[in-house]
């Protein structure tokens, strides 16, 4: 019996006690309470105490734009099911495996001095710029350098070992910076960037100025479309990311809430990010289970597929590096599922991570990586009055990249050539989701509306998901570009 055979003969009521149902919606709905029996999984399973007794259940810890007296409803259904695609095309995205462990260190190099040279160009232009200086030569005026920062040692980077390493047509050295004379700068490594000051001898640059860059134009559609009422309808969209289980027991009653929440508001697009089965799960690590990875998860998705059948919600799935069952490689390709039914293969979008969707015409940046924890990691700054989240997200817009960080940590397995093609943003997202271990929130950034919904679980309690309304403007106010994103919550589960 396939794994979607056995969903549909699970009639239970789709139900925890903290959500209780009407007889009504429990007859429309098959439940994959029974498939997410812990004992399935591993006989030394026992419910979550902290998370069934976890307390502010619904309580909306963060918001974005115009929330009070907002309906949180999705069409339901009601009409076709939102336009959803990956914006550059199948052709030009990661769909497939791939090979990967064969890349040599000049194919790193090339890719990241094609980097320093793609950036530097346009910020040459951006800034009017005539050109720009050897980085090892010195020179008795001020001048202008381009390069990529890096740390003189293995450790952390600080004021004191900041490098700038120029590209092959500056002469590829590395030379100190002092950064005394900057009053305000933010940098990591691997961020390319401009320094204006002086290097008299050649062997230390003494940095007065700092041209970070600017982040890529908004989508706008190469066709023209007619002004109607359906353009102009708000669409909802729900956002979750693993893990779907607390860290003491095999236990699925996160995921069982959420796809409750999903029947309950009936978003038109629900983005589930993973890990769907944890690698860093005690009971995984200890391989204290009864069955495979792959089924475990197969298990996971089709009760989330069959949960919300018939209610119009879209599924975006994305993988995660801590999914245990699937490639460890950055970037990632998307899950395969086998046997879907053509109507559920329709509403089920498989991506990679990461990746750029179009959602009705409204870009969504996604990654299931923690870029958000790495770079915060490794980040120096001198800001005044500026917060750590903003700066690392206005660094991945104006960097134009998902993991704009180099090297990277040691638990992201980076494939530079396909990074190279796959990890770039094709344009400045109108919404960047980025989950991340830090705490969650939604703001503007650069015009971007970025999210971070948290995590479904935090140990052994609940934790929260994200919910959006998006509209896509027509018109725009004295010139000025409207966000599509209209409000955002963050919510507890």
């Amino acid at each position: 019996m396939t794994t979607l055979n056995r969903i549909s003969c699970c009639k239970r009521r789709l139900t925890t006690p903290e959500h209780p149902q009407s007889k009504r919606t429990a007859a429309l709905i098959a439940s994959p309470v029974l498939l997410l029996s812990p004992a399935s999984f591993s006989p030394s399973s026992t419910p979550s105490q902290k998370y069934s007794q976890r307390g502010g259940r619904g309580d909306v810890v963060s918001t974005f734009g115009a929330v009070q007296g907002t309906p949180w409803m999705g069409r339901g259904g009601q009409q076709q099911g939102a336009q959803l695609e990956l914006l550059e095309g199948s052709e030009d995205s990661l769909i497939n495996n791939y090979k990967y462990m064969f890349q040599r260190l000049r194919d790193v190099r090339n890719v990241l001095t094609e980097k320093i040279e793609l950036l530097g160009e346009e910020l040459r232009t951006h800034f009017s710029i005539e050109e720009f200086s050897p980085l090892s030569l010195p020179a008795q005026d001020c001048v202008t350098v381009l390069g990529q920062v890096c740390c003189d040692s293995n450790g952390k980077l600080n004021a004191q070992s900041v490098l700038l390493e120029a590209g092959p047509e500056q002469g590829g050295q590395q030379v100190p910076v002092d950064l005394t004379e900057l009053r305000e700068y933010s940098l990591f490594p691997g961020q390319v960037v401009i320094m204006e000051g002086m290097n008299t001898t050649g062997r230390k640059l003494v940095a007065s100025k700092l041209y970070e860059g600017v982040p890529l134009p908004f989508y706008s559609s190469p066709i023209k479309q007619e002004i109607d009422m359906d353009i102009e309808r708000q669409l909802m969209v729900m956002v979750a990311c693993g893990p779907y289980t607390p860290s003491d027991g095999l236990t699925f009653d996160p995921l069982i809430d959420i796809i409750n929440v999903i029947v309950r508001d009936r978003p038109d697009v629900c983005i589930l990010l993973g890990p769907f089965v944890d690698s860093k799960h005690e009971q995984i690590e200890k391989s204290q289970l009864t069955e495979t990875f792959e089924a475990i998860f197969n298990r996971c998705v089709g009760s989330i597929i069959e949960g919300t059948k018939g209610f119009g919600c879209r599924l975006v799935l994305v993988p995660s590096q801590r999914d245990v069952h699937h490639h460890f490689i950055y970037p990632q390709p998307p899950f395969t599922l086998h046997d879907l039914i053509k109507d559920d293969a329709e509403r089920v979008t498989l991506v990679p991570d990461p990746c750029t969707l179009l959602i009705e015409g409204v870009t969504f940046g996604i990654t299931s990586t923690d870029i958000l924890f790495h770079m915060g990691a490794e980040e120096i700054s001198c800001a005044a009055g500026s917060d750590r989240f903003s700066r690392i997200l206005k660094h991945m817009l104006i960097q134009r990249s998902y993991y704009p960080l180099y090297p990277p940590v040691e638990d992201v397995n980076m494939d530079y050539e396909k990074f190279q093609s796959y990890g770039q943003m094709p344009v400045c997202p109108d919404v960047l989701i980025v989950p991340s271990e830090l705490r969650y929130f939604i703001k503007d950034v650069l015009g971007c509306v970025c999210v971070n919904p948290g995590r479904l679980t935090k140990g052994q309690v609940g934790g929260t998901y994200g919910r959006l309304l998006i509209q896509k403007c027509s018109t725009s106010i004295d010139g000025k570009r409207l966000s599509p994103c209209v409000a955002g919550q963050v919510v507890k589960i």
